[in-house]
């Protein structure tokens, strides 16, 4: 029986995918629940399992092409008793495999593998040693008489071609003639080329990596944007991570990282400052009341935005573990487009890459992106005195039509403040 392959329902307001990558070949076995290709959208990308265990019988679309929902793009035939096996053809002869095992009394130097007296024996391979590479010895393929004829060779057969391998000269680059016509060849330098490697690859770019580019193009066109920056320090953090980690991991089964808290401060900060967890419709200020914090994770195709929901009513292990099924979905492929839409807000954080310090871009219709980097100690003043601590820079980029700069600073403050002394947090104000 043959089952059709369609392109499944991959999310809201999608209707085009892009074929990501087949898995399996034409002619290629599957089995169960295998999977078979890679679909692309402008969001995500996502792996389809076959339906059944079969062969692949038709690819409909190929790597690169696009499809719509629910349009057929493959064919399987089923099998209902595993693997199916090639077909022998009728004229085909099975035949025994000769005796390979050391001592066996049928085999050896003077007898045949094969038993059977109506088979013959193939060709007797000469041992390595007598195996010398030789154009004059090796016999040449036996001619046809009308090839013969042709050549005006009836009865007789022609000399071997003998090659002739000469030097290349000071002034010669390139190989000349072609040994298997009987013509010169040039012997290979004995020094190796110095010459740079200067190949280029050309190669479409993914359905995901337009849409990101489109987006990023729109947000910096349709958005008054700007950056404003803070510093904080993180020994409260770290020192608490330090003190709970192991804690924390035994009570939930997952480790405390720094994201939890920025977004728990993030949550706080959106609060209190709801310019920032608002955007533009028209003429119109939406502002909302809940807090879908997206957190950017790099994925194998890209950077992917997995948002997380009521981000105000989770716990930190709640969001540690989010962030962690985020992060191992997103590497394999295996996040949906609704995970990937309608945030209100964006952590990003480049210092896990070892980013210093950069201008993110909002993601739209977001008004607003935070920007983590890398923690490096750094001398700052504390009371007087000078003092080596571990420091990261935080970058707010939001659209200034909506967000003023004292909001902004206010936003990056109350932000700072949270870090530094993670204790608010955990008594909520």
């Amino acid at each position: 029986m043959r089952i059709e392959i369609k392109v499944p329902n991959v999310g809201e307001s999608i209707t085009e995918v892009e074929i990501g990558e087949w898995f399996k070949r034409q002619g290629d076995s599957v089995s169960k629940n295998e999977n078979l290709l890679l679909l692309e959208t402008d969001k995500a990308s996502m792996e389809i399992q076959a339906p059944e265990s079969g062969t692949l019988v038709e690819v409909l679309k190929k790597n690169g092409e696009s499809a719509s929902i629910g349009e057929v793009i493959g064919r399987l035939e089923t099998r209902p008793n595993g693997p199916a096996r090639a077909p022998v053809n009728a004229t085909e002869e099975t035949f025994p495999q000769p005796a390979t095992e050391p001592g066996d009394a049928e085999s050896g130097p003077d007898k045949p593998a094969y038993k059977s007296e109506n088979i013959s024996p193939g060709p007797t391979v000469a041992p390595a040693e007598d195996r010398k590479p030789s154009i004059a010895r090796d016999p040449l393929p036996e001619q046809t008489p009308h090839e013969q004829e042709a050549a005006g060779t009836i009865g007789e057969r022609p000399p071997p071609t003998q090659a002739r391998v000469v030097e290349p000269s000071a002034d010669q680059e390139e190989p000349i003639g072609d040994v298997a016509n009987g013509a010169e060849t040039v012997a290979p330098s004995r020094e190796g080329s110095s010459a740079p490697d200067r190949r280029e690859e050309i190669v479409p770019m993914s359905l995901l990596r337009r849409r990101i580019a489109e987006r990023l193009m729109a947000a910096q066109q349709n958005a008054a944007l700007l950056t404003t920056f803070n510093e904080i320090d993180m020994s409260a953090v770290i020192d608490l991570r330090k003190s709970q980690g192991e804690p924390f991991k035994e009570k939930h089964g997952i480790k405390l990282g720094f994201m939890s808290f920025f977004v728990k401060a993030a949550v706080a900060a959106l609060q209190t400052v709801r310019e920032v967890n608002a955007e533009i419709n028209g003429d119109n200020i939406v502002y909302h009341n809940y807090c879908d914090i997206g957190v950017a994770v790099g994925g194998g195709k890209g950077l992917v935005v997995p948002v997380l929901r009521n981000a105000e009513r989770m716990s930190f292990a709640a969001i540690e573990r989010a962030i962690d099924d985020f992060s191992s979905r997103a590497r394999a492929n295996q996040l949906i487009p609704d995970e990937l839409r309608s945030g209100t807000f964006t952590i990003t954080n480049g210092g896990v890459y070892g980013s210093l310090l950069s201008t993110p871009i909002v993601n739209p219709p977001q008004s607003a992106i935070l920007g983590l980097h890398a923690i490096q100690d750094r001398p700052v003043a504390r009371k007087g005195q000078l003092a080596v601590q571990p420091m990261m820079y935080v970058a707010l980029t939001y659209d200034h039509r909506l967000i003023d700069g004292r909001e902004a600073v206010l936003f990056l403050k109350q932000i700072k403040s949270l870090i530094e002394e993670p204790a608010r947090m955990l008594l909520e104000f």
